[in-house]
């Protein structure tokens, strides 16, 4: 599925400026392919800095597209992750079948660099963004999208809000006790099918849902709610299509990052079922970047859970910036620079060839701008100020959005990392 790849390449003629954090002052005044010219290090910039991998992104790509083409489903990756449109540019390229995406806001950016086939998983019932979508699918009969509707009232307020030859294609969400959105039982999402039917402006293409809401962890308990919950998803979307509901085929849609293999266990199957011709998407967007945190602990692509492992593509750098106490180093990274919603940022490193860093070494805290680094039975001497350490984190959703650029590096293992792009990130 397309993307503009002209508009996705006219960012590296951007302008840089000291609205972007990191970047040393002497990029400023230069487009990014001037600057990138100059091949910069990544000591050559202010810390605190966000950086990516750029083998890392390579290798989980590939690792995820073959994963799921051996499953047999399809991706759809959720584009809010990293609101990158070079990344997103790496997916396509490797065959998603589309992008998601959980705001109208975010689909009018993804537009804006041509992402052909759009998922919205979320409902639609803002009076502009509906009637947006609609003149963009009058504007460009190829492009596809869906979005969600998981109530009747859903139907009734798009159907108002809609005018003349305007269509939009819908995913009935079914949801789970205690979890997010969607419809809380199959007999009621069949209720929102049957009012999708009459309406005169919505088409049924599918049934979907998102399975993370209802497990934070591989316990046999969460594992069997995952389970239960997309066994439900399957039932409703045989029942729709028994039933005659599909006038264009069917989507079956589900999966955050965490379930991914359940997903495929209980889902794939439908795409081989007779009858309703019918698309498993996965819609798994964390998988790019990965982490060192809360998903290295649940996915099952994970080392050493998998023989071919995703990795961390994202590092913090931070400099010490205070040693008052023995065990104590303050570094000038915060709350502002570096996730700290699915665990808190992990030391792994002091930068340059003769750092060593206190095997108990641990953050303990995040302020605004100043992280916490615990050195139990450390000296005065250990990590003296300056030094840079660099960071594992957990949760890439909520480290990308605190960037407007961010370093692409040759490689985060070596002794003086190469500065080989700058992603755009669009928050």
């Amino acid at each position: 599925m397309a993307i503009d790849e002209k508009a996705v390449a006219a960012l590296a003629d951007r302008m840089l400026g000291p609205e972007h954090k990191g970047l040393p002052p002497a990029a400023w005044g230069r487009t990014v392919r001037d600057f990138l010219d100059s091949a910069p290090h990544l000591d050559e910039f202010e810390t605190p800095v966000l950086t990516v991998d750029r083998a890392a992104v390579a290798a989980n790509v590939a690792v995820m597209a073959d994963w799921a083409a051996a499953a047999g489903v399809r991706l759809a990756p959720h584009g809010k992750t990293t609101m990158a449109p070079q990344l997103w540019a790496q997916q396509l390229a490797a065959g998603s079948w589309g992008i998601t995406f959980a705001t109208v806001w975010q689909v009018q950016v993804a537009r804006s660099f041509g992402v052909g086939r759009i998922v919205l998983a979320n409902a639609l019932v803002d009076p502009v963004g509906l009637r947006w979508v609609a003149a963009e699918s009058a504007r460009d009969p190829e492009f596809e999208f869906f979005c969600w509707v998981d109530s009747v009232e859903t139907v009734a307020l798009m159907e108002q809000h809609l005018t003349g030859d305007a269509r939009i294609r819908v995913i009935v969400e079914l949801g789970g006790p205690h979890g997010r959105t969607g419809a809380r039982t199959v007999e009621q999402a069949h209720e929102i099918a049957e009012a999708v039917g009459r309406a005169e402006r919505l088409t049924l293409a599918g049934v979907g849902g998102y399975e993370g809401a209802l497990a934070h962890d591989r316990t046999p308990d969460g594992i069997s709610a995952v389970r239960h919950y997309l066994d439900e998803i399957a039932r409703l979307h045989r029942e729709l299509a028994a039933a005659g509901r599909y006038p264009e085929g069917a989507i079956v849609t589900a999966g955050g990052s965490a379930f991914p293999d359940l997903v495929v266990e209980c889902l794939a199957g439908l795409a081989d079922e007779q009858g309703v011709p019918t698309t498993v998407v996965l819609r798994s967007g964390a998988y790019i970047i990965h982490d060192d945190g809360f998903y290295a602990g649940i996915s099952p692509l994970a080392a050493p859970r998998s023989e071919r492992p995703l990795r961390s593509a994202m590092h913090g750098w931070a400099r010490t910036v205070s040693r008052p106490e023995a065990e104590l180093a303050l570094l000038d990274a915060g709350k502002r620079d570096l996730p700290f919603d699915e665990g808190l940022p992990v030391p792994q490193f002091v930068a340059g060839p003769e750092g060593s860093l206190n095997p108990a070494a641990h953050v303990s805290a995040l302020n605004d701008q100043h992280t916490f680094l615990r050195l139990p039975g450390g000296a005065a001497g250990d990590l003296p100020v300056g030094s840079v350490v660099r960071l594992g984190l957990s949760h890439p959703c909520t480290a990308f959005d605190k960037w407007r650029l961010i370093p692409v590096i040759d490689d985060a293992d070596a002794e003086r990392p190469r500065v080989v792009d700058l992603v755009h990130t669009f928050f």
